[in-house]
């Protein structure tokens, strides 16, 4: 049988931001992973592990340093002046910030209908505001809504207005940037449903970026998680959630608060020592070791393979590389 290309494919990507004279800012890191049409890929991780910047180099809103993201078998980076103009249409963007992101001085009919304009969709502007009025009403929102402003809404309403934007194209791919940190606990959920219901409905795929892991297992097929710059573990969601391999996403779980207060009291949450380094100057090796437990010599000498060890089951540590040192024993011994 043959396997089906994936709709995006992200090859060894590495994006480095010049920051003095011989130094660079090295926010992603020799990335690699793909998104079948349809699929939700969640990209998880901390603050300033780089998962929006790689989002951001996706959709070209940054050059990258090297590698290749390929959209339908085509680097996005080398595209024609035409072909980048389609690609633009057919991969949008949900921003992180529903209140920065929406311009103060324009009314949603006219947020909502200007790419339609810029793209020559739809013959005159009858047309334009009926696709408008259909928007609002796909995002939970109504056709009075067309003519505010974005001051006069809510957290919640003004990220349902920039998704409706994001559709206004008809995308086949959308990248959501921490779509729902910005936005009330009560609120998030909602915005996730939301995303679930356009998907079904539309056949859209989501790379789905967010630091909040239990929000993300809702919505994501699969999940990467990166820690500064690396992606570190890949697997799909319940693979993620019920046996985690990495010591970082372990740590990434143990953070999240469990309803019951018998179990939550009961567990061992797992603390990381230390400050994340800089991506400046990052760790020699693997460059999770300075806050990992289960650092060895080989961590600070040797970067790790990134390797399936499972089915479908990606992770670059070695606690996992046959030939370096088998840990389990030794762990063991070590607790006692």
């Amino acid at each position: 049988m043959t396997k089906k290309q994936p709709i995006l494919e992200v090859k060894n990507m590495t994006k480095y931001f010049p920051v003095a004279k011989n130094k660079e800012l090295k926010a992603v890191d020799n990335v690699s992973f793909s998104i079948q049409k349809g699929e939700t890929f969640g990209l998880v991780g901390e603050s300033g592990c780089g998962k929006s910047t790689t989002g951001r180099t996706i959709i070209g809103l940054y050059q990258k340093t090297s590698g290749e993201v390929l959209y339908k078998g085509k680097d996005v980076h080398k595209l024609s002046e035409k072909e980048k103009f389609t690609f633009q249409r057919n991969m949008q963007m949900i921003f992180q910030d529903p209140y920065a992101s929406l311009n103060p001085r324009s009314t949603v009919r006219e947020i909502i209908s200007e790419p339609m304009e810029v793209h020559g969709l739809y013959s005159n502007k009858k047309e334009r505001l009926e696709r408008v009025y259909e928007l609002l009403e796909d995002v939970g929102l109504n056709r009075d809504h067309a003519n505010r402003y974005p001051h006069e809404f809510s957290g919640g309403q003004r990220q349902r207005i920039g998704i409706a934007r994001a559709l206004a194209l008809n995308p086949e791919c959308i990248i959501a940037d921490e779509p729902i940190s910005a936005l009330d606990v009560s609120v998030q959920a909602q915005v996730v449903n939301l995303l679930k219901k356009l998907q079904e409905e539309k056949g859209l795929t989501y790379l789905f970026i967010a630091h909040d892991l239990s929000m993300v297992k809702h919505i994501s097929n699969r999940i990467g998680v990166m820690y500064l710059g690396h992606l570190v573990e890949l697997t799909t969601s319940n693979s993620l959630y019920n046996k985690p391999l990495h010591p970082y996403t372990k740590a990434l779980l143990s953070a999240i608060p469990i309803p019951d207060p018998d179990i939550e009291d009961a567990r061992e949450r797992i603390v990381l020592q230390g400050e994340l380094p800089s991506p400046i100057d990052p760790p020699s090796g693997c460059v999770f070791r300075t806050r990992c437990q289960f650092a060895m010599d080989a961590c600070a000498n040797m970067k790790p393979e990134w390797q399936e060890v499972g089915e479908n089951h990606f992770v670059a540590c070695h606690l996992y590389n046959e030939g370096i040192v088998d840990l389990t024993s030794e762990i063991a011994a070590s607790k006692l």
